[in-house]
C-alpha cells in the first residue's frame, strides 16, 4: 500500500513584511487618500495666490483705465471703475475731444500714440532678428568649430558683460551722430543690433548640446558650414533662440534713455517716450493718471500676445535645458 507524501508548503516570500504592507496594504492606502485631497488643496490654493497678487496689478491698470481721472480720487481704494468710461483710451488714441478731456480732468496734449506704436515694432523687430542672428552665427562659432585661440578669444568677449550699459551711452551716441543717423530707426537700433555679450553666452550652452556626429557625418557628405548652421545646429537649437529673441523684444521695447536721446522727432519717437510725453502733458496741474494706464495698457497688449503664441515654446525650451 503506498502512502501520500503531503505536498511542500509553498516557500515564503524573502522580500520584507513591511515592504509589501508599504506598497499595497489598506493602511498605507487610506492615509494617501487622506493626505492626498489636503496637500492638494493646499497647492491650488498656494497657486491661486501667487496668480492673484501676480495679476493685481494689470486689474489695478485696468481699472485706473477705465475710470473718469476727476473723479477717481474721490475713491481710491474702489476695486471697480470709478465713474466708468472709456475717455482715457479714447484720448490716448486722439478721438476724444479737447472739451470731453477737460470734463474728466484728462490731458489735452496731442500725442500720436498710432505712429509711436508702430516705431516700436519696427525698432524692437530690427533689434531681435539682426541680433538674434548673429549672435547665434557666433554662439556656433564658439562651440562647435575648432580654431586657434577659441577659448581665449571667448573669455575676453565675455569681459563685456561687465561693462555697464551706461559707460557705452556716449560713446554710442557721438558714433551715431557722427554717422548722421540722428532721428532715424536705425540710428536706434544699431548699437545694439550687432553685438550681445548676453545672447551669446546664452545661445552658446545650447550649441555645446548638440551631437558632434551630426557635424561631422554632414562634413562627410560635404556640406559647408553654412549649411550645418542654417540646416543642422540652428534647427536643433530653436526652442532657445525663440526663448531668447522674446526676451530681447520686451527688453528692448521697454528701453527709454537711448531712445530719448536719438529719437527727437515724432516719426523716430517710440512708445516709451511717447509715454513720458503724455504724462509730462499736465495742463489741469495734475497727470492724466487714466489715460497713461490707458496707454499702458495699449503698450502692453503686442508683449500679450507675443507671449501667448510663443508661450509653449518658451516652456519648452526652459524644460530641455533643465533636462539632459
Amino acid at each position: 500500500m503506498t502512502t501520500l507524501t503531503p505536498a511542500p508548503a509553498p516557500a515564503s516570500d524573502p522580500r520584507p513584511t513591511s515592504r509589501r504592507r508599504r506598497r499595497g496594504s489598506p493602511d498605507s492606502q487610506a492615509v494617501g487618500r487622506h493626505r492626498n485631497p489636503l496637500s492638494r488643496a493646499l497647492g491650488w490654493t498656494a497657486i491661486g495666490l501667487v496668480i492673484l497678487v501676480t495679476l493685481f496689478p494689470f486689474y489695478w491698470m485696468l481699472r485706473t483705465a477705465l475710470s473718469n481721472n476727476r473723479a477717481m480720487f474721490s475713491e481710491p481704494l474702489s476695486l471697480l471703475p470709478v465713474d466708468p468710461t472709456l475717455g482715457p483710451i479714447q484720448r490716448v488714441l486722439g478721438l476724444q475731444s479737447t472739451a470731453d478731456a477737460l470734463a474728466e480732468g484728462g490731458s489735452v496734449g496731442d500725442i500720436n500714440f498710432t505712429q509711436y506704436l508702430i516705431n516700436s515694432i519696427i525698432v524692437c523687430t530690427l533689434i531681435t532678428v539682426f541680433q538674434v542672428l548673429l549672435s547665434a552665427m557666433a554662439a556656433y562659432a564658439f562651440s562647435l568649430l575648432e580654431w586657434r585661440g577659441r577659448d581665449a578669444v571667448f573669455g575676453v568677449f565675455l569681459v563685456a558683460l561687465l561693462v555697464p550699459g551706461m559707460f557705452t551711452l556716449l560713446p554710442n551716441f557721438l558714433l551715431v551722430r557722427d554717422l548722421g543717423l540722428l532721428n532715424s530707426y536705425l540710428g536706434i537700433a544699431l548699437p545694439a543690433m550687432f553685438f550681445s555679450p548676453f545672447v551669446v553666452f546664452f545661445l552658446r550652452q545650447f550649441f555645446l548640446g548638440v551631437n558632434r556626429s551630426f557635424i561631422e557625418a554632414a562634413i562627410i557628405d560635404g556640406a559647408g558650414q553654412w549649411r550645418i548652421f542654417s540646416r543642422i545646429a540652428l534647427p536643433i537649437v530653436m526652442p532657445q533662440i525663440i526663448t531668447i529673441a522674446i526676451l530681447q523684444f520686451i527688453f528692448y521695447w521697454n528701453d527709454y534713455l537711448w531712445p530719448l536721446l536719438i529719437g527727437q522727432t515724432e516719426e523716430s519717437t517710440l512708445l516709451t517716450v511717447g509715454l513720458g510725453i503724455f504724462r509730462s502733458q499736465t495742463p489741469q496741474g495734475s497727470p492724466d493718471w487714466a489715460g497713461l494706464m490707458a496707454g499702458s495698457l495699449i503698450a502692453a497688449i503686442p508683449i500679450f500676445i507675443l507671449v501667448l503664441v510663443f508661450g509653449r515654446r518658451i516652456v519648452g525650451s526652459i524644460q530641455s535645458s533643465g533636462v539632459k
